[in-house]
């Protein structure tokens, strides 16, 4: 992984992303990360039941109550800001609750629009948008559970909703040692269809291991919110839309690879516009286009 610099000082993260159509010799997609102070994490129990049916701890919980135009809970979730290089990404994230806010109605909207007010400077020059992106690194971080967030994402060619995991571990062994799981992605070209992938040492960027789900009939995911989530065991990731199950990864899965999900993840939230996979916008995206997110939970137990 390389660390770039970004105007805000932050921390440029090697990210990920399956590139095929456009980019399949890059080695893997980066995007940026404020600093990760460590942070309370449930440890992992190597000898934990896959999750099922029996009671549930919430370990984490955030519903977005509160008044319209506030910002995300402090306590919760930490700002990301900056551009986004190594991905080609086209937004600035911004800080506060310029382009992330409650709706006073129980969920957290991040807003992606066609405008530049502060004259942030992106990797290709003055920006063209802004978005959000914010963590729980050094807030919270867990091993092992059921992560489920309800989102209605957004629309549009150039649009590129995620809802994913960082190892806890990342600022000391870098991305891809850390580990990644995304739980969603969508694509603008792609409307009726969300991707889950797992990245790691050999198996990073356009090697990711995933899979995809397709809604029935046509039907596009920007019509209606829809449960995405992971259920997430020693050795064992499963992931569904809407308790539909679509793929189940194990340690099997990585070519001989090291299996690096045995250990405390956090949690993102992103909405970025452009980059390698979904290619830039074009005449038809309309702005400004809103991810909603009515909330984010992670259970623990049996």
């Amino acid at each position: 992984m390389t660390v770039h610099p970004t105007h805000s000082t932050a921390r440029s993260v090697s990210r990920r992303r399956r590139v095929a159509l456009y980019a399949a010799s890059l080695l893997c997609c980066s995007a940026i990360l404020t600093a990760l102070p460590g942070g309370a994490s449930a440890a992992p129990a190597t000898d934990s039941p896959a999750p099922g049916p029996g009671t549930r701890a919430v370990a984490f919980e955030d519903q977005f109550d509160g008044p319209a135009g506030a910002a995300v809970d402090g306590g919760k979730w930490q700002m990301e800001t900056g551009d986004n290089v190594n991905n080609h990404e086209r937004q600035y994230y911004t800080p506060g609750n310029d382009n992330a806010a409650l709706d006073g109605q129980g969920n957290l909207v991040i807003t992606a629009r066609k405008e530049n007010p502060g004259n942030y400077q992106c990797w290709y020059g003055a920006c063209e948008y802004t978005s959000s992106r914010l963590n729980t690194s050094g807030k919270f971080a867990a091993a092992y559970g059921h992560v489920e967030a309800r989102i209605k994402i957004p629309r549009g060619q150039g649009i590129w909703p995620a809802f994913w995991m960082l190892g806890d571990d990342f600022g000391n062994v870098g991305w891809p040692n850390s580990g990644e799981i995304d739980i969603m992605e969508n694509v603008g070209f792609e409307p009726g269809t969300v991707h889950g992938t797992l990245h790691g040492p050999g198996y990073s960027g356009a090697g990711g291991i995933g899979a995809a789900y397709t809604l029935p009939d046509g039907q596009a995911f920007a019509d209606d919110f829809h449960t995405f989530s992971v259920d997430w065991a020693p050795d064992s990731i499963t992931w569904s839309v809407d308790g539909n199950v679509f793929q189940r990864r194990t340690p099997a899965d990585v070519g001989g690879n090291q299996w690096v999900f045995n250990k405390p993840f956090f949690l993102i939230l992103n909405l970025a516009v452009g980059g390698y996979w979904p290619a830039p916008p074009d005449g038809s995206t309309q702005f400004p286009q809103q991810m909603v997110i009515d909330y984010v939970r992670v259970t623990t137990g049996d």
